[in-house]
């Protein structure tokens, strides 16, 4: 194929190929030639023109397929139209002499073919330059029409298009003819030809005026004769036509005069109109009113019904939104009228009314709901409710009249019911879809929507009733803080009009349908509603009997609520249980005698009402079944039972009671039927087994009943079909934009579609879609599809004889009927079947023995050859479904062996498509295909079928199949790929467009091909480039086919490909052709291009964004007009798009390819996202409403600046996005808060203003989030303040990630400010309306938490500014107070304990904030005492914002903590395990009610951590010293002291005493602690484990819980496993560290404790012998730990836990076993060392809670652990700095070593020993081989030693051996060549000499002293050369004057005599002294002051030296005298002001 990749065509190459390969190669250069053609210079292009037309002319002759001859022809035109154009004349004679050939031969065709659509495009491109010979042109082309099969008048009116399209006014002379022709061509059988006429027409009104003038009339009629008979698609372009030329006839301006005279300007009244006649008479015309007309018998075909409708959808759009807004009540009068009784044929039979009423629906739906915006909606709702309260005014006056038994009224009832409807349902959908921004709708009095839906329920019809109910419904869903007020009004009515049947249904209708809403409103309903609703169903049932005159309707009303109670969740349900299972106990007779007396006693009324009642009672337990699961216990299923038999012998009875009282019955008992079906298949089958025979009699006679006419294939076999088999059935079955109108023609003309009122009882299901009406069948059909079920459940569960016996009564019954009735019971027993085996397999059953299975296959097989196509693919699934319940490898080969014997003998199409299909299911269920041979045979017979020709249909399933067949065999197929291929490519280029199904299957067939090819794709060798080539062609030649499915494929072919071998795809090209597509009228079309944009965006997302801009830069011709990419990008059109999208998978892959675009981009393109952003946030924002903010409470200077930021900025510029919906709102909202998060990870430059700036000078690219916080804080302003919830909840999340997140960045211009202060005014007014009183509880909850977050992010520190914000949280907490009282009736009673929660949690976390700021400032006030005297204004101005924020919140703490406790409370009840249930409190807790608490659970859960913590801060900062006076008797209306809970109050206690109290306190927050901490849930967030662990910190800070907890050692240790548990099982430092704070306040607590004992047993034996001594402590006199009872033991556990987590090498079994080397010194992170640190501080201190007899136990590990910290971590650090590790063992080493257990006269000896070993240990790290000695760190181990010599007792470090080695190692590190090290080993030594005990010293002096000196002799030679040196120097000369100050008086001369003379060679005379440098300066300083202090001290042998040597003394003497002239400079300059030095000293030293 690169062959082809040149200019010219390569013809060597070409004629080397085989026959089917030249095609391919033909089309590889054509398409190559298209890409080269536009980047060709011109002279190259001429300089081979000549060649080039010959080539591609001579290609004409060469018989091209479709695809190949449009590029042909585009090549052409390309060439003429950039080359020269003079022979171009020659190939347009060329063609039409093609044309005109006589050759009529099917092989000459496609050069026929190819000459017209050559003709077509070299017009369409060279235009007018071709000057008059179009003329010719046409006429040939015309000429040749005549006669021309189908392809051909496609290919001609295509080609007529093209040419009109580029000749434009110019061919006026022909547009007469062409005209003419196009209308023969637009009712042609042939549907490929209507549409491409209907393309032609399309292009010929552009120019030709007569169209929509002169001839409109004729058009319009000719468009409704085009969609008799038509499909899918003829409806789209012929309705597309139809709507474009009435919209052009509407607006076009006044013509020219010189147009003829009759021309008329049509009306609007005119245009719709002409709509209207086709609508309501059809294509009959206007005038011509045949005789059936005048009978009154013809019906409109509903094809031309739904094209009209899709006519009206498309006139409208074509006009506009702003065109719909100004006419809208013009056109709702119009619409409506459709339906009603001025035109009574279109609504003369109740299935015509149904299928009118959908498509005026989906008329309203698709301009009303698709084109306007919110403002707009509202403005149509208010139209449409002035339409219902008209009706109601006609049915008022038709009522009052009185006389409704005359004819006249009664059908103007009957007409204004299908209107209503209409308007009702468009009402409901409008209000549905605004959501909350509907609120001033529904508050504006003038429109009164509510009032106008209510007083229709009382209308007579049925339907207007229950419409009117669901329009009640939508508008709960969509504000939902209407439910309960609804609710209450309508039981209200309905017990007030308990006698008007019109009422007791109509507001039974209401109720039920609010019930079924309360599931979509997260906020529920008070619970108390549901007792209300019980009370008035039983009241209905009860009173049914007492007149007969409403029986029927209240037995009906009381059921329908019933059951609709049910949807509300176990949590109402049960307390209603018994009365409900008493009533249905009740309803059916308890015998079947009373059953027999029943059947005698009754008429035809009563058995109605008995059937209604028991229908309704039936349908109700179904409900509790389906919606209370959970309660369905063994018990209440033994109770449920009973009355079944019953039920079951009644159903048996019907057809005899039918007989007996006639056709009044027949609905009722079909109803019976279908709800005892229902419930039946729901229960549990074992539950009814006695029953199953007599079942199974009645479901087989109404599976087979003859007398059903009704085809119901279209509703009961899709879903048993396989979705990838439908796709073969077209479009009709598939998922369009029309599907609701559709569906009419798919249900056959006995059925229009479902409706309301065949189901009363569907009013409160969920329904599929959220907003579309459910659409229950009549009940014919849907006892069909019950029955169908219930069969399939049945059949599992039956014996073997029986299913034998059942399946050949069902064969008997297909067999004796005949003809249409015969398929109808085929496809009953069909679909019945295939369910059956679908039950089967999923419970692993068998089907049974041989005669079953052959029943079943000749069941199967009978339809798998069945005329209706949908029976066959449902045969076919059914097949596999059959072998896989068999699952035999003989069977499954036989039932191949069936079809591949069919297939060789049989010739007609629906055996072929039938068998072939069973090949390609048979193995679906069977784990794939796994035999060669089977896989060969199918291949084989498979490719045969697919190249038949003669039948499209034929191939179409063969190649379907054959698409299962290589997803099924998988890596198998290998082999037959490339064949497979080659066949695919074959038809794609040779099958006529018009057989778009075929095409489709081709599409499946590549795609499986590339999925199974996979990865290898990417691979080099030519045999698989061959095969990419190959793909890559069949994607091209899909890519520019007409059918827009097939186009689909071709994208999720190249979707595929691009995840195997991304390189290989051209990106640029497929990204433009998703842009071309995304605003496609094919709904699978769009969902194929985003889908394949979601995964290109995963990789390559900038690459995408930018091809899609440079596309439209590029493209020349007007882009797609309504994607705006110029502008916004492809970001903003996908945002655009999700803003009109209506499907929901559409719009999540538009979310989620938006959200990975930003997740990849949003950094880098940062403006532009947020710019985006904003605009659609901003398009919305209604500053007007906003503004009226009520601001009067806050002073005015508040007021003026909350007002100007809210007008600010409001100028009406033009917005890229008109009116975006709601959600599309949230969702910018919520990419905002990506951003925010992406910044995050990305730097933090993007929160540091100064960095910002900084680096935005240096690249004016580089874009930071923090230069555009005000727009962020605009946007969430713009959110939080809008009519919509969602959209507010939204804004004040973002508000608090931008509080959070940039709280702390200063303001460069402002020190000591924040860059958030600014922004106050906008955040207060962003917050205030949140806590208006009808704001919903979960907003006010929400803008809770923003306001503490902003309180406690410390951005506003004066006072003043913060009390607008406090001020809210107060009214929320005076709120809390008021209690239940002040309940909000609207909604359930958990949505108050979520919100007085979420107030407790905020001033939680305020008081959290306060107290800690208060802490860290009297830290930082206890360090600036020691620097300042007189601190007392500045700790005033330092504790100012601190100790404020704290009196903020003391003014409220008293009743705080009192609700906190109380909430403490609740929470500890909740959490009590279920087998204490019984010990709750019966009316609940002090924020929840018992009813409630399952509702309540997530919000305790949510806010207990901050609650707790907070708690215990307050009883720690009270001590738990203070207990309130008054604590008895609380002056809150509620319980909330925790101690006063749940007691009676006879039983209460009058007064605990404080110590009881604060026990009962202290075990609370520990019981809720431990509780949680034993095992968070997984989910668990961190900040509660750390906040549950900060709160037990502050718990055990005071002394009193100290000592509870000191004194209960069981406890301790409890609490010690916790933690430990804790930190096993969660990674994160910060919880581990919380942790280790809290093992080490315990641990104090038992010090404290132990030492509390011994003290107080001190003082008792004061006077007693000190050995009787008790010994307190663990491990008593014996030593021994108990592990489980043992605190040592608990947290020597925890703290080996944590040490050897971080180091592993301290693990005894680690480092023993040889396969562990030792390992290389790591550092540890800064976390693990301070983890470390943290537990050797804990274990130094375990000693001091033994007994000397445990502390021996305890020691060796004790010492083994801070000793091998200490060797592991002993590492040299750059700057001599310790390991912070290192300095903790060393620390823990000293407090361990001067343990007073030391020397306890028990523990003494065995201490000495141990310490003895340790030092041992110390010193053999040394000794270490393996090169690891110049990783250890000296200073380390010799600070060590020194610790230990300085530490303890003598007798450990006098022995001669341990002193020996200890001195050797001094020695050895004083001859180190670091000058670090021997600086730290002088200071050792140096307080080593100065130790008390001389026999500890004085060895360290012999050995040491003589060295130190000698080395300081040294120096006088050299001289100092840095700093570090100096420093030796310095140590070295102290250390020499210590030891001369230790020396015994006899040595001490001596020392001096050998010190001085040292210390004056350091010395240097004035003139050295200036060119010295800085080191010997420093030394000569340090020598003279040491000789200043040491000569007057040994003044008698200074004298002496001094006098011997008088060159000595000359040098100090000069030393001292330039000394002190140095001195005298100094003190001049600080002579000056002497007074006042000290303050000044002061102010400086504080700033």
């Amino acid at each position: 194929m690169e062959l082809a990749h040149s200019l010219l065509f390569n013809e060597e190459a070409y004629n080397q190929l085989g026959e089917f390969q030249k095609a391919e190669f033909i089309f590889e250069w054509l398409q190559f030639l298209e890409k080269l053609l536009p980047m060709t210079s011109r002279a190259d292009i001429r300089e081979n023109q000549k060649k080039l037309v010959e080539q591609l002319t001579s290609l004409l002759n060469n018989s091209p397929g479709p695809p190949t001859r449009r590029l042909l022809a585009k090549n052409l035109a390309v060439l003429y139209s950039t080359g020269d154009t003079f022979s171009v004349y020659q190939t347009i004679d060329k063609c039409n002499e093609l044309i005109r050939s006589k050759d009529d031969s099917p092989s000459y065709l496609p050069t026929k073919l190819a000459a017209v659509v050559c003709l077509g495009y070299l017009y369409k491109k060279l235009g007018r330059i071709l000057g008059n010979s179009f003329t010719d042109t046409v006429g040939n082309v015309l000429k040749a029409m005549k006669n021309a099969e189908s392809q051909g008048r496609y290919e001609i009116m295509l080609s007529l298009q093209n040419i009109l399209n580029g000749l434009g006014a110019a061919a006026i002379p022909c547009h007469r003819d062409i005209y003419k022709a196009a209308r023969s061509c637009l009712t042609d059988r042939s549907m490929a030809v209507r549409c491409a006429a209907a393309k032609c027409l399309l292009e010929l009104q552009n120019e030709a005026l007569f169209m929509w003038t002169t001839d409109l009339d004729s058009v319009v009629t000719l468009c409704f004769k085009s969609f008799e008979g038509s499909n899918y698609d003829v409806r789209l372009a012929v309705s597309k036509l139809l709507g474009t030329i009435l919209a052009r006839a509407l607006t076009s301006k006044q013509i020219t005069v010189s147009t003829k005279h009759n021309f008329r300007r049509i009306s609007l009244e005119d245009a719709m109109e002409l709509l209207g006649t086709g609508f309501l008479r059809g294509s009959s015309g206007f005038l011509r009113a045949s005789g059936d007309m005048l009978k009154g018998t013809s019906s409109v075909s509903r094809d031309v019904r739904v094209g009209v409708t899709q006519a009206y959808v498309v006139f409208v759009s074509t006009l506009g939104a702003q065109w719909l807004e100004r006419n809208f009540s013009a056109f709702l009068s119009h619409i409506l009228d459709l339906v009603s009784q001025s035109h009574p044929k279109a609504v003369q039979s109740p299935m015509d009314a149904v299928g009118c009423r959908r498509c005026v629906s989906f008329i309203l739906r698709a301009t009303v709901g698709g084109l306007l915006g919110e403002k707009a909606q509202i403005a149509a709702a208010k139209e449409i409710c002035q339409a219902i309260w008209k009706l109601k005014k006609v049915v008022d006056a038709a009522i009052s009249d009185g006389n409704l038994e005359t004819k006249i009224n009664t059908t103007d009832l009957t007409a204004s019911q299908h209107v209503l409807v209409c308007a009702l349902q468009e009402l409901g959908s409008l209000i549905h879809g605004l959501g909350t921004t509907a609120a001033p709708l529904l508050q504006d009095s003038s429109t009164g929507v509510l009032e106008a839906v209510i007083s229709v329920i009382l209308h007579p019809s049925i339907s207007v009733r229950l419409t009117a109910a669901w329009c009640l419904r939508c508008i709960a869903v969509a504000l939902p803080s209407y439910v309960s007020l609804l609710l209450d009004r309508c039981i209200e009515r309905l017990s007030a009009l308990k006698s008007c049947p019109e009422a007791v249904t109509g507001y039974s209708f209401a109720v039920a349908a609010l019930l079924g809403a309360v599931k979509h409103c997260p906020l529920g309903i008070p619970h108390g509603k549901g007792k209300v609703i019980m009370t008035v169903a039983e009241d209905l049932l009860c009173s049914a009997s007492q007149s007969s005159r409403i029986s029927l309707q209240r037995m009906q009303a009381g059921w329908l609520l019933i059951g609709a109670l049910m949807t509300l969740g176990p949590a109402v349900v049960q307390h209603h249980l018994p009365r409900i299972l008493l009533l249905w106990k009740c309803i059916f007779p308890s015998s079947p005698k009373d059953l027999e007396t029943e059947k005698t006693r009754g008429d035809a009324f009563t058995w109605q009402v008995t059937l209604e009642g028991r229908a309704g009672a039936l349908c109700a337990i179904k409900s509790f079944v389906s919606h209370c699961a959970g309660l369905l216990t063994d018990e209440v299923v033994q109770r449920l039972l009973p009355p079944l038999p019953s039920a079951v012998d009644l159903l048996t009875q019907l057809s005899s009671i039918y007989k007996s009282y006639g056709n009044s019955l027949k609905t009722p008992s079909t109803v019976y039927r279908q709800k005892l079906y229902e419930l039946l298949a729901v229960l549990p089958p074992k539950a009814y087994e006695g029953d199953f025979s007599a079942v199974l009699k009645e479901l087989v006679t109404d599976l087979t009943v003859a007398d059903s006419q009704i085809d119901a294939s279209a509703f009961l076999l899709p879903s048993l079909c396989h979705e990838n088999d439908l796709l073969l059935l077209g479009p009709l079955l598939q998922e369009t934009d029309h599907r609701f109108i559709e569906e009419q023609l798919l249900l056959g003309n006995s059925i229009a579609g479902g409706s309301l009122e065949y189901d009363p009882y569907s009013i409160y299901e969920k329904f599929a879609k959220g907003d579309s009406v459910p659409k229950p069948l009549p009940p014919a059909l849907s006892v069909i599809s019950a029955a169908s079920r219930l069969f399939g459940v049945m059949f599992s569960h039956i014996t073997e004889s029986h299913r034998l016996q059942v399946l050949e009564q069902l064969l008997n019954s297909i067999k004796q009927t005949k003809g249409s009735r015969q398929q109808i019971v085929q496809l009953h027993v069909v679909s019945a079947f295939s369910t059956s085996l679908k039950h089967l397999a999923n419970c692993k059953g068998s089907l049974g023995s041989e005669e079953v299975r052959r029943s079943a296959l000749i069941l199967v097989m009978g339809a798998l050859e069945s005329n209706n196509p949908l029976l066959r693919c449902a045969a076919a699934e059914c097949l596999a479904r059959l072998a896989q319940v068999v699952s035999d490898s003989a069977f499954t080969a036989g039932l191949a062996q069936v079809s591949f014997d069919k297939l060789k003998s049989a010739r007609d199409v629906v055996s072929r498509t039938g068998h072939s299909l069973a090949l390609g299911c048979l193995y679906r269920y069977l784990g794939g295909i796994s035999s060669t041979q089977h896989l060969n045979a199918c291949v084989g017979i498979l490719y045969t079928l697919s190249q038949d020709s003669t039948s499209p249909d034929v191939q179409a399933w063969a190649l379907h199949s054959l698409s299962l067949i290589v997803d099924l065999a998988g890596p198998l197929y290998h082999v037959h790929v490339e064949p497979t291929l080659s066949l695919v490519l074959l038809l794609l280029l040779s099958v006529p467009p018009a057989y778009a199904e075929v095409h489709q299957s081709l599409g499946r067939c590549l795609n499986t091909l590339i999925t199974t090819l996979g990865p290898e794709l990417q691979g080099s060798s030519t045999a698989v480039s061959a095969l990419r080539t190959s793909c890559l062609l069949g994607c091209a030649v899909m890519q520019d086919n007409p059918d827009c499915l097939v186009q689909a494929q071709a994208i999720s072919c190249l979707q595929q490909l691009h995840m195997f071998a991304p390189r290989h795809v051209n990106l640029s090209n497929l990204v433009s052709c998703l842009c071309m597509n995304l605003c496609s009228s094919y709904l699978l079309l769009r969902r194929a291009v985003v889908a394949c944009l979601r995964q290109l965006v995963q990789r390559e997302a900038a690459e995408v964004s930018e091809y899609a801009v440079a596309l439209v830069k590029e493209s020349k011709e007007d882009f797609t007009s309504d994607v705006n990419i110029r502008e916004i990008g492809l970001e903003g059109a996908l945002l655009g798009l999700l803003d009109k999208e209506l499907d929901p998978r559409l719009c999540q892959d538009i979310k989620e390819t938006l959200t990975h675009m930003l997740t990849s981009m949003a950094v880098e393109k940062l403006s532009f996202w947020l710019k985006l952003c904003k605009d659609v946030l901003a398009a919305s924002a209604d500053f007007n409403t906003v503004a009226s903010i009520d601001t009067t409470q806050e002073e005015e200077t508040a007021k003026g600046d909350d007002v100007s930021v809210l007008t600010s900025d409001s100028d009406d510029r033009f917005h890229p996005f008109r009116n975006p919906r709601w959600s599309t709102r949230v969702f910018a909202a919520e990419c905002v808060c990506k951003i925010i998060s992406q910044c995050e990870n990305a730097g933090s430059a993007h929160f540091d203003i100064t960095l910002a700036q900084e680096r935005k000078q240096r690249d004016s690219r580089d874009d930071f989030l923090v230069l555009h916080l005000a727009d962020l804080v605009r946007m969430a302003f713009m959110a939080a303040t809008d009519h919509s919830d969602q959209l507010r909840l939204s804004g004040l999340q973002m508000l608090q990630i931008i509080v959070r997140k940039f709280a702390a960045v200063p303001e460069p211009e402002f020190p000591g400010h924040v860059i958030l202060e600014q922004y106050q005014a906008n955040v207060g007014a962003a917050l205030r309306p949140a806590f208006a009183p009808e704001t919903p509880p979960d907003v006010t909850a929400k803008a809770c938490q923003v306001c503490s977050a902003w309180i406690a992010s410390g951005v506003v520190s004066d006072l003043n500014d913060l009390r607008r914000v406090h001020q809210l949280l107060v009214s929320s907490l005076l709120k809390v107070q008021a209690g239940k009282e002040a309940q909000n009736e609207q909604y359930n009673e958990s949505t108050s304990t979520m919100e007085v929660l979420a107030v407790l949690k905020a001033w939680a976390e305020v008081y959290i904030v306060a107290v800690e700021k208060q802490k860290n400032h009297s830290d930082t006030y206890k360090h600036s005492l020691k620097i300042v005297n007189s601190s007392e204004e500045s700790y005033r101005d330092v504790t100012f914002s601190a100790g404020g924020l704290l009196d903020l919140v003391q003014t409220d703490l008293g009743t705080l903590s009192k609700l906190w406790l109380a909430a403490l409370q609740d929470i500890a009840l909740l959490n009590l395990p279920p087998e204490y249930a019984s010990q709750l409190p019966a009316e609940g807790g002090t924020f929840y009610t018992a009813e409630t608490i399952e509702n309540a659970r997530p919000h305790y859960y949510n806010s207990w951590a901050l609650i707790l913590y907070a708690t215990a801060l307050w009883l720690t900062s009270t001590g738990f010293i203070v207990v309130d006076p008054d604590e008895g008797v609380t002056n809150l209306s509620r319980p909330v002291t925790p101690t006063t809970m749940c007691q009676d109050s006879s039983t209460r206690p009058l007064v605990k005493s404080p110590e009881d109290v604060n026990t009962d306190r202290f075990h609370l927050i520990l019981g809720i602690s431990v509780e949680f901490l034993c095992s968070p849930r997984s989910d668990a967030a961190m900040e509660n484990i750390i906040a549950c662990l900060h709160a037990l910190q502050a718990l055990f800070d005071v002394p009193w819980p100290r000592s509870k907890i000191g004194g209960d050692q069981e406890l301790s240790v409890e609490l010690l496993n916790v933690l430990h548990r804790l930190i096993l099982t969660r990674e994160s430092p910060d919880i581990q560290l919380a942790a280790l704070e809290v093992v080490r306040l315990i641990l104090f607590a038992a010090q404290e404790h132990v030492k509390e004992k011994r003290r107080s047993a001190e003082v008792d034996d004061g006077a007693a012998e000190k050995e009787t001594l008790p010994e307190f402590g663990e491990g008593k006199d014996t030593g021994g730990l108990v592990p489980g009872k043992s605190l040592v033991f608990a947290i020597l556990e925890l703290c080996v836990c944590i040490l050897v987590r971080q180091l592993p090498q301290l693990n005894p079994k680690l480092t023993c076993s040889p396969a562990v080397p030792p390992e290389k010194h790591l550092l540890l992170s800064e976390d693990g060392s301070r983890l470390v640190a943290a537990a050797l501080v804990i274990l130094s201190d375990v000693p001091a809670i033994c007994s000397p007899e445990g502390s021996v136990s305890v020691l060796p590990t004790i010492l083994y652990l801070i000793i091998g910290v200490l060797k592991e971590t002993a590492v040299k650090l750059r700057d001599g700095q310790l390991p912070l590790t290192v300095a903790a063992s060393l620390q823990a080493l000293k407090g361990l070593l001067s343990s007073p257990m030391a020397r306890a006269e028990k523990s003494q000896n065995a201490w000495t020993d141990l310490l003895r070993s340790a030092l041992v240990t110390v010193l053999d790290c040394w000794d270490q081989v393996d090169g690891l000695l110049q990783e250890l760190d000296e200073i380390s181990l010799l600070t060590a030693i020194t610790v230990f010599v300085m530490s303890t007792s003598p007798e450990v470090t006098t022995v001669e051996c341990l002193q020996k080695r200890c001195v050797e190692k001094f020695k050895t590190t004083l001859d180190s060549k670091d000058p670090l090290v021997q600086c730290k080993c002088y200071q050792l030594l140096h307080s080593i000499f100065q130790h008390p005990n001389k026999t500890v010293s004085y060895p360290y002096i012999y050995s040491l002293a003589p060295s130190i000196v000698g080395k300081l002799q040294e120096t006088e030679k050299a001289k100092p050369e840095n700093a570090a040196e100096l420093q030796v120097i310095q140590e070295g000369i102290k250390v020499v004057t210590a030891l001369t100050a230790a020396a015994e008086e006899q040595h001490r001369a001596h020392l001096v005599a050998c010190f001085l003379p040292i210390l004056i060679s350091f010395l240097l005379d004035e003139n050295a002294l200036v060119s010295a440098t800085i080191s010997a300066k420093n030394l000569h300083e340090f020598a003279l002051q040491t000789l200043m202090q040491i000569g007057p001290q040994y003044s008698s042998v200074f004298k002496k030296l001094m006098a011997s040597s008088p060159t000595m003394k000359a040098r100090l003497e000069s030393a001292v005298k330039g000394n002190q002239e140095s001195i005298k400079v100094k003190t001049t300059k600080h002579a000056k002001n002497p007074g006042k030095s000290s303050s000044i000293q002061l102010k400086t030293n504080f700033l």
